[in-house]
């Protein structure tokens, strides 16, 4: 019998109508995060970003009701133009970390997360990016990321982009 306690990943695929460069820059220029990050109802008002492998990113996503929750991105890889990984946790407001219970959070909502995003260009305008999470308890945790991943993948579309 395994000991082993299965985990689940959320993947989602996307397709830009944006060269490479520009989804690339959505995630690695700070301006560029804060018109992303968050699920609906949420703003970013701050991220300050050390996009260099072993650097860490403190981005904050605020609800229309002005609750914050800020996130670290701790990045193992960069590949530029082509791969980013990092590992997602939580934190209060001066980055120190903070379980998600800590934080108001349900229980079962891991501490880290490993990403993965991978872009590619189709063609000189349009750019297919997929975001792997790693390492989730229950389908009910996938299922909540996947649809605030969706959401933020949709902002990214709608503004981030845009020069």
């Amino acid at each position: 019998m395994s000991t082993e306690n299965p985990t689940h990943d959320v993947v989602v695929t996307r397709t830009f109508d944006a060269p490479l460069d520009r989804v690339w820059r959505a995630w690695s220029d700070p301006d560029r995060v804060t018109r992303w990050w968050g699920p609906l109802g949420f703003s970013s008002p701050m991220c300050r970003m050390d996009f260099r492998v072993g650097g860490t990113t403190l981005v904050c996503m605020r609800s229309d009701q002005g609750w914050e929750l800020y996130n670290t991105w701790t990045y193992r890889s960069i590949e530029p133009m082509n791969r980013i990984e990092f590992v997602h946790g939580f934190a209060d407001e001066n980055g120190t970390p903070a379980t998600p219970v800590e934080l108001g959070l349900p229980p079962g909502i891991p501490e880290e997360v490993r990403h993965e995003v991978r872009l590619s260009a189709i063609d000189d305008h349009t750019t297919e990016l997929t975001v792997h999470e790693f390492g989730y308890p229950n389908a009910e945790i996938v299922e909540v990321s996947r649809v605030g991943l969706e959401q933020c993948l949709d902002k990214m579309a709608a503004s981030a982009l845009i020069d």
